[in-house]
Order: C-alpha cells, then structure tokens, then sequence
C-alpha cells in the first residue's frame, strides 16, 4: 500500500476532528508515521483512492518475443486480445522483435500505446 495515499485518505477527516480509526487504519497510520521518520523524506506520487491502490495491477516487464496472446493483453496497457494476438501473429511472421520500436509495425499497435509501454516491454 501507498502510504503517501493513505496519508492523504485519513488527513483530511482526521482535521475535521473526531475522526475514529480501527485498529488496522491506527497501525497503518503509525506504519505511515515511523516510515516518514526514519526515510527522512519521501516522493510524492499522485493521489489515488485506496479503493485504486488495491486494484492497481502489479507491473512486470513483458518481453514481446515470448509472450503469449494472454500475457500480451494482461501486461500491456492499451492492448486487448485481438492486438495481442495480432502481435502474435506479426512475431511468426518475422521473426523476433529487435527492437522495441518496431512494435509499432503492428497492425493495431501505434505510438501512443508503444509509449504507454515502453517502461514494461522488454526484448530478451
């Protein structure tokens, strides 16, 4: 869990005084407490809901040149099954990708969904 976002969920009740907290929120706000202070900082992200930070998927690396239709779709922001399986089918056809560039070659696949994932594609 974020605790910059969990910071931000329970500060702006908690300034409007009498705000009661559960066991679990008291531990996670005393977590938030001792990780400021001993980190000596920390980076702001954007403010989300706890609600998001819970369903936010994990980010793995998705390598272009091995995997399946299922990964394609499920790692790759913006790319449904009928692109992954589009990109499937371009890897048959042409061998492996040599760059992450030439993804964009793809039927379906243009520069703003190669951008989306550049940070997640990898090649080997």
């Amino acid at each position: 869990m974020n605790y910059l976002t969990l910071l931000q969920h329970f500060a702006p009740a908690a300034s409007a005084g009498g705000m009661v907290l559960s066991f679990r929120q008291l531990s996670a706000a005393w977590t938030l407490a001792l990780a400021v202070l001993f980190a000596g900082g920390f980076v702001l992200s954007p403010v989300t809901t706890l609600a998001q930070d819970a369903a936010a998927p994990v980010v793995a690396n998705v390598n272009i040149n091995t995997a399946s239709a299922e990964a394609l779709a499920a790692g790759l922001t913006g790319v449904g099954h009928s692109r992954a399986l589009e990109i499937v089918r371009y890897r048959e056809a042409y061998g492996p990708f040599s760059t992450v560039d030439e993804l964009a070659e793809v039927k379906g696949i243009g520069q703003s969904t190669l951008d989306k994932n550049r940070a997640v594609i990898t090649l080997e």
